[in-house]
């Protein structure tokens, strides 16, 4: 049995599957992770701050115009769709019932593109937006289509602030509880696309009790020692490789 045939093995048997995803869930899809060679931190761009710096809480109350600048060219991927890991983990949500919990770190909306419903965004979305003044919601396009640099509410005039977890903010307590709770619950844990090294969300996985740990990533990550199984083939690939096994 290869290791694409184990790991559909496992989803067969398992009835509590969680999914633990990184930025290297949606290169498939053309969106750049932050930080392999070809990622985000590592390409260039015309501001002379890092992408740390720019995408930090004070960076954004400083210099709104920098941040969004930034923010619009390398962080808002429209035209992406998803890949064989987030329609396979849909599926498996839609017609199965096996997958309970999509725990990501991105901030993309691929995974409810794909069809999941149970997602937990640890990061937030590109895709909510509010008035940092009168909380009114504005989705992507008024982030994107603003005439101006800096989008402002048309309501009373403040400054609309993307629902993404800047640098210096912590995570939404709430979430952070559910994906525990999730993954505490789960019986085959499947960890793909994510270095582990973003805290807190890595050490979510401390919480996983079940049979089996699956790791698909391309590079070593602080927790191998911990998984059951790994594979460093794309992840996109793996999935659909599991799909023609399950023939979902």
């Amino acid at each position: 049995m290869n290791q694409i045939e184990k790991l559909a093995s496992w989803i067969s048997d398992s009835d509590n599957i969680v999914f633990f995803g990184g930025a290297g869930t949606s290169t498939e899809s053309g969106i750049p992770d932050f930080r392999s060679a070809a990622g985000l931190y590592q390409t260039q761009h015309h501001s002379p701050f890092p992408p740390e710096v720019m995408l930090s809480r004070t960076f954004f109350m400083s210099s709104p115009d920098i941040f969004f600048d930034f923010y619009r060219s390398k962080m808002i991927h429209p035209e992406a769709r998803p890949n064989g890991a987030h329609l396979l983990l849909a599926e498996l949500e839609r017609r199965q019932g096996k997958l309970k919990a999509v725990i990501t770190q991105n901030i993309d909306g691929l995974h409810q593109l794909a069809g999941s419903h149970q997602v937990l965004e640890l990061h937030g979305s590109i895709h909510r937006n509010h008035c940092m003044n009168c909380s009114h919601y504005y989705g992507l396009e008024q982030v994107v289509n603003s005439a101006e640099i800096v989008p402002h509410c048309p309501k009373c005039g403040g400054i609309i602030k993307p629902d993404v977890v800047l640098y210096e903010e912590e995570l939404d307590h709430t979430v952070l509880m559910e994906a525990v709770e999730a993954i505490a619950a789960a019986d085959l844990l499947i960890i793909g696309g994510t270095s582990l090294t973003v805290q807190p969300a890595a050490s979510l996985i401390t919480y996983f009790q079940g049979r089996h740990t699956v790791l698909l990533n391309g590079d070593p990550t602080p927790y191998d020692h911990q998984a059951d199984l790994i594979i460093t083939d794309r992840i996109g690939e793996v999935m659909n490789g599991v799909q023609k096994i399950l023939k979902l």
